[in-house]
């Protein structure tokens, strides 16, 4: 089987720009909420919280007075951040993914830059 690779150059509209910075920045506060609350219930009670629950924590956080704009970009985007921040981290029953099996650091905090 051959694999091919394809390299495409985007040039988006003055919309389409607005809407990816916004979409980005919201993906990248939700994985960080969500990180930061992982972490403290790590430390503060030695729980796991796994994506559901982060799914429900964005759920809640769409509903918030303060964090309104979330509704205006997609929900997939916003999903997908948490499932990576999921990979980093194992389920309950396997402790084979990589942090805890040492591939990885512990996820870190992500910063306003280009690329993410």
């Amino acid at each position: 089987m051959v694999e091919k690779a394809y390299k495409f150059r985007f040039y988006p509209t003055p919309e389409q720009e607005n809407l990816l910075l916004r979409t980005l920045g919201c993906v990248r506060l939700i994985y960080n909420r969500a990180l930061a609350a992982r972490t403290q219930a790590w430390y503060e009670n030695k729980e796991r919280v796994g994506y559901k629950q982060t799914s429900a924590m964005l759920t809640h956080w769409k509903k918030q007075e303060d964090l309104d704009f979330l509704k205006e970009v997609s929900s997939v985007p916003l999903q997908q951040g948490l499932r990576h921040l999921q990979t980093a981290f194992p389920a309950e029953c396997c402790a084979n993914t990589n942090f805890f099996s040492g591939r990885t650091k512990y996820p870190y905090f992500k910063k306003k830059r280009a690329g993410w």
